[in-house]
């Protein structure tokens, strides 16, 4: 099932990442559930996606990752 906003995202997506993460989130898993119609396959895709922009700090909080 594509997420058509944001607000659609699960809460555990919503709840760690920052905004900008999320939306690289939805696209990622969005495109990836089209092209693979597989759910579990377009959640990893989409982490993937978050994780080269993203990273968790000793925080538990998700950041940018330095340029």
């Amino acid at each position: 099932m594509p997420y058509q906003e944001i607000a659609d995202l699960p809460d555990s997506v919503k709840a760690h990442l920052p905004k900008h993460a999320q939306e690289i989130f939805r696209a990622a898993f969005n495109n990836a559930q089209e092209e693979y119609d597989e759910e579990e396959r377009a959640f990893r895709v989409a982490w993937s996606a978050v994780k080269r922009d993203y990273e968790k700090g000793n925080d538990g909080q998700w950041h940018k990752k330095p340029e």
